[in-house]
């Protein structure tokens, strides 16, 4: 006998079959009506739940972002023309420096009295950490050695504390404007003097505005 055979042979059964909960709900105003209810109060805390992680993504970007990531900043004043201008608006990164030192000649920004006050600069690197810096008239020494650079607008008229050797300690820059008599920089000993490493800030590297300059950041002469 066959599968289909036994079926057909099998007396029919009566089965009782329970209501969904839809049809329930249909039958039933009061049961309706608290479903309804649940499902506002479902749909308000998912309103929360996506105002929450918006307001969240939000301290994020004002806080976290602009201090280890990635910040604008305006110049003010003329010390690194002509490469930087007055007013210009810049981009600042800052992921770079928590993994590598600053190399020479990039332009960073810094607190030259510590993180904690409000003076803020832009400059350009030219001594590296246990380097000896020397400025003897236009000239530039590193360890003894003349600088081969074309980053000054002019010829310096002087080189402040660095006409006397400076050396840098393990966590020191030397840092110089471009517009080098018209700068306060690291031959200003009482101003700024050398730059330690924890009170360095970002790289600037690309400017935004004005937008007839927007671009990655390079020296004019």
């Amino acid at each position: 006998m066959t599968d289909e055979e036994e079926l057909k042979e099998t007396p029919d059964t009566e089965v009782t079959v329970e209501p969904s909960l839809e049809e329930e709900i249909e039958t039933d105003p009061e049961k309706e009506k608290i479903a309804e209810e649940e499902c506002k109060k479902t749909k308000k805390f998912g309103w929360l739940k996506e105002l929450l992680v918006y307001l969240v993504i939000i301290i994020l970007c004002v806080t976290f972002v602009p201090k280890y990531v990635i910040q604008r900043t305006q110049v003010d004043g003329h010390s690194m023309e002509t490469t930087l201008h007055d007013e210009e608006n810049l981009i600042v990164e800052k992921v770079t420096y928590h993994f590598k030192n600053p190399d020479r000649f990039d332009i960073i920004t810094f607190y030259p009295k510590g993180r904690n006050a409000d003076e803020y600069y832009i400059k350009r690197v030219i001594g590296l950490p246990g380097e000896t810096i020397q400025i003897k008239g236009n000239t530039i020494y590193i360890n003894g050695k003349v600088l081969k650079e074309h980053y000054g607008l002019e010829p310096m008229v002087s080189g402040g504390i660095a006409e006397k050797p400076i050396k840098l300690g393990k966590d020191e820059f030397f840092v110089l404007g471009d517009n080098r008599n018209d700068s306060i920089d690291s031959r200003d000993g009482e101003s700024v003097g050398v730059v330690k490493r924890k009170n360095i800030d970002g790289h600037a590297i690309l400017r935004i505005y004005p937008f007839s300059r927007f671009g990655k950041i390079t020296h004019e002469k």
